[in-house]
């Protein structure tokens, strides 16, 4: 990423450049993000917090968002992927967002793992009330006596420095967990170095939800300007996420902590506020508590920013008045989803 910056900088009036330098740098951040992710949640199995929000789902979209989340990975290692799902509709009891991480993390390694230009399949089959999710490839395989750590933290199975794609080890023992969580059991299977691997899940099936009623059409979006307070103590990202909203036209008033954020809010009487929770002398609970005393402010959207996205914590931000919860770390296109009236929880860190 400084490397990027560095292009950036050197080659400022060459946008090919430039461009190619952006992209980069996206890379290495969705890497980054992915190992902080990762790291916090080593954290949440270890002090037993790690926890998943359950209802009915549709495997055909579970599979859908792991294999959009893995495909960039996959293409640029000139895999071919098959998916072979039943044709009829199954369905589970769990978290969507938590399955996707394990389907994404297993396609992941399974790509990780194989040379170039390898073979990777994600098969699902049914019977016996349960539901049988394999993971295959044709790649460098796992030698038999690693076959039984290769759920431990920080395992992996080819920790040779040529391997430089190698992430945390942490993966495997976290799509083990999750698995449980949700009833089930994950196993892994090689013939050994070489001969590619196979990882198997199995999930216990849920009935059909009950059909909801149809809902009325929604009226047309039109795009409005509006009044937009930003409270963060990170200088850096709240500045530069307000030079990009005031340049699509928005009113925007930028407080680096909540008694800033208070004193401001009321003569400016933002229509969305998004608030940090960790701010310095007053947080973001309080200051949204705050704000929903004011007459003024008891009908703006308030959005809680942070790094915590366990129930207590999204519980606890609607408690103290937020509308939105979301999770750090939050992207623009989240921001503008969030002004155009899309009002929907991010509830954990999209890779």
């Amino acid at each position: 990423m400084r490397t990027g910056l560095d292009i950036m900088r050197i080659n400022a009036a060459d946008g090919k450049a430039i461009d190619k330098a952006r992209a980069i740098m996206e890379r290495q951040l969705k890497q980054m993000v992915r190992l902080v992710d990762d790291l916090l949640d080593v954290s949440r199995i270890n002090t037993g917090k790690l926890t998943i929000s359950k209802e009915g789902l549709d495997l055909q979209s579970v599979v859908g968002d792991a294999v959009e989340s893995a495909r960039p990975f996959i293409e640029g290692q000139n895999h071919e992927l098959t998916v072979s799902l039943p044709p009829q509709p199954v369905w589970l009891l769990g978290d969507a967002t938590r399955l996707a991480q394990v389907l994404s993390n297993l396609l992941n390694n399974a790509a990780k793992y194989t040379v170039r230009g390898g073979r990777i399949a994600l098969e699902g089959t049914v019977g016996g009330g349960q539901l049988k999710l394999s993971v295959r490839d044709n790649g460098i395989g796992i030698a038999p006596q690693m076959l039984g750590h290769i759920f431990e933290m920080f395992t992996q199975a080819d920790s040779s420095l040529e391997r430089s794609s190698a992430g945390l080890g942490v993966g495997l023992s976290l799509a083990r967990r999750l698995v449980e969580l949700h009833g089930g059991t994950i196993q892994a299977f090689s013939k050994g170095l070489g001969q590619g691997s196979e990882f198997v899940i199995l999930l216990p099936l849920a009935g059909a939800p009950a059909a909801e009623a149809p809902r009325p059409a929604a009226p047309p979006r039109t795009r409005r300007l509006l009044r937009v307070l930003l409270a963060d103590d990170n200088v850096d990202f709240v500045n530069g996420i307000g030079t990009l909203l005031r340049s699509m036209g928005h009113t925007v008033h930028i407080s680096h902590d909540g008694v800033q954020a208070l004193a401001a809010a009321e003569a400016f009487a933002p229509d969305i506020a998004f608030l940090d929770i960790g701010l310095p002398q007053l947080n973001g609970y309080d200051l949204a508590r705050a704000l929903r005393r004011q007459p003024a402010l008891r009908r703006a959207l308030l959005v809680a920013v942070t790094g915590w996205g366990q129930q207590k914590d999204r519980q606890q931000a609607f408690d103290a008045g937020f509308d939105l919860h979301v999770v750090k770390p939050i992207s623009f296109e989240r921001i503008q989803a969030i002004l155009a009236g899309e009002r929907q929880e991010q509830v954990l860190t999209q890779y």
